[in-house]
C-alpha cells in the first residue's frame, strides 16, 4: 500500500479523527490549531474522503467523519514505507536508528523488543 501524501492540515484533521474515533466537521474545526474557516475544513472532509481515508455516515442534517483504516493498520502501513524508502528495506537498520535516537529507553520497552524479536524468530 502506497503512504498517504496528505497536506499538514490534512494530517491534523486524521489526527483529530484518530482520537476522537468519529467528529462533525464542527467538532474537528473546534480542535484545529489555528483554524481555517469552517468552509475550508469541510472542503477538506472531502478532500480526504475522496482519497480514501475518512468516510462518513448521516446522522440527521449532519455528517460524522471517521477514519477508515484503523490506526494501526494505518502506522504500520507508513512504517513499511519509511523502512523500504530510507532502511532499504531493513528493519534491522531501522530498529538500529530508532534506538539510537531515543535518549531514555526503558528496561520495560527494551524487554518488549526483545519479545518481539523472539517471537519473530519462531515465525
Amino acid at each position: 500500500m502506497k503512504p498517504p501524501t496528505l497536506s499538514k492540515r490534512e494530517r491534523q484533521i486524521i489526527d483529530i479523527l484518530y482520537r476522537a474515533g468519529r467528529a462533525t466537521a464542527a467538532e474537528i474545526h473546534e480542535q484545529l490549531d489555528d483554524a481555517p474557516t469552517y468552509t475550508t475544513v469541510r472542503g477538506l472532509l472531502r478532500v480526504l474522503e475522496s482519497k480514501g481515508h475518512i468516510a462518513h455516515e448521516e446522522d440527521g442534517q449532519r455528517y460524522v467523519y471517521f477514519p477508515r483504516a484503523t490506526k494501526k493498520s494505518a502506522g504500520a502501513s507508513m512504517l513499511a514505507h519509511v523502512v523500504r524508502t530510507f532502511f532499504d528495506g531493513s528493519p534491522s537498520e531501522a530498529m538500529a536508528a530508532l534506538l539510537g535516537s531515543s535518549k531514555n529507553v526503558s528496561d520495560e520497552e527494551m524487554a518488549r523488543l526483545t519479545k518481539i524479536v523472539k517471537e519473530a524468530r519462531k515465525r
